[in-house]
């Protein structure tokens, strides 16, 4: 018999909850990074809080290799939809 197969489904959630908080806790430092990158390009009125959200929505959408041209014409028809809407 195997050792997993002598475990319990609690001792599995337990491992896992502790694994996850090892994970979580190496990835602190990394967080503070980004945070620290952040307020750096905040405080040097580089980009706006606005311009930083739009910039890491297009990062995300980047790694998700989203298709922008397919992106942007559904962009251009929901805009057109919303605003016949309002215009009625």
């Amino acid at each position: 018999m195997s050792t997993t197969a002598k475990k319990s489904k609690e001792d599995f959630i337990v491992d896992y909850i502790s694994s996850l908080s090892t994970i979580e806790e190496a990835m602190e430092p990394f967080k503070d990074q980004r945070r620290d990158l952040r307020k750096q390009y905040t405080d040097n009125g580089w980009l706006s809080t606005e311009e930083i959200r739009t910039a890491v929505r297009a990062f995300r959408l980047m790694k998700q290799e989203v298709d922008f041209d397919e992106l942007r014409a559904t962009y251009r028809t929901l805009r057109g939809n919303v605003g016949e809407e309002l215009e009625e």
